[in-house]
């Protein structure tokens, strides 16, 4: 088990530990009932909290930052000497989580994305883990809510019964959705982005390869090119170019800026 504590990539604390570690804390938090918000980013993520002093600050502020992305991985390796056997992938994290609620008898409970998706993931998940419980469901609201709704949203995740909950939303707004309700709902929130659809079989995963060198991106690029396009050619090379100016020796604010009100995006 890799837990190497947190290290600055661009200014985003990123986590550097294994899939052993991450789960350990993930179910150690749902047995405790204790507040945890956690992600995995990749690239993109990164760069969210680059060029928003707002959302650094919740990135950093997050409990557990997983280096979803191999060049986030590599990053680690090269700029601090956290090397690590493998990236802690967001889909494949979910499934270990889910793996060990079942083992552990911990409820679990799915938010975001859309009814269909909802219905297709929460049966292949049984299907894949008969003793998984899920308590509950919940689409997202894809709006911003009002803090009566919010307190509506926490009470239906609370008194479902859940022990942890996935929060499937999208970057950045699944990192603010688990910065924002993790202390009202006192249990794990797992930021897990496109691990919804990949795992109710409705979007393509990379092949293992491709995501062994880095290049799932290409991968999800040609399978969705008018909405990722200008994610990728923008933001790659701008992170590349961003390491390279903090291995020589350039200091990035890890601090950012607290947000001045909640987003309250459900």
């Amino acid at each position: 088990m890799i837990d190497a504590g947190r290290h600055s990539v661009l200014g985003v604390m990123v986590s550097a530990v294994d899939y052993e570690a991450a789960v350990e804390r993930i179910v150690g938090a749902a047995r405790d009932g204790a507040p945890f918000a956690a992600t995995a980013l990749a690239v993109h993520g990164v760069m969210t909290g680059v060029d928003d002093p707002e959302q650094r600050w919740r990135l950093n502020h997050l409990d557990l930052v997983c280096p979803d992305g191999q060049p986030v991985r590599w990053a680690l390796a090269h700029l601090h000497g956290a090397a690590l056997p493998d990236r802690v992938y967001g889909p494949n994290l979910m499934l270990a989580v889910c793996r060990r609620a079942a083992e552990d008898g911990l409820p679990v409970f799915l938010y975001g994305s859309e009814d269909a998706v909802l219905a297709k993931l929460a049966a292949n998940l049984i299907s894949q883990f008969p003793t998984l419980t899920i308590a509950g469901t919940a689409a997202s609201r894809f709006r911003r809510i009002t803090p009566e709704e919010k307190a509506e949203v926490v009470e239906t995740i609370r008194s479902s019964g859940a022990k942890l909950a996935f929060i499937g939303l999208g970057c950045p707004r699944q990192e603010v959705f688990a910065y924002e309700f993790a202390t009202d709902l006192s249990m794990p929130l797992i930021a897990v982005g496109a691990a919804f659809p990949f795992h109710a079989g409705l979007l393509r995963q990379a092949p293992a390869g491709l995501q062994a060198v880095g290049l799932e991106w290409a991968f999800r690029l040609a399978m969705e090119p008018r909405r990722l396009w200008r994610r990728y050619v923008k933001l790659n090379p701008r992170f590349v170019a961003g390491i390279a100016r903090q291995r020589a020796g350039r200091q990035f604010d890890t601090g950012g800026a607290e947000p001045r009100a909640e987003v309250l995006w459900a």
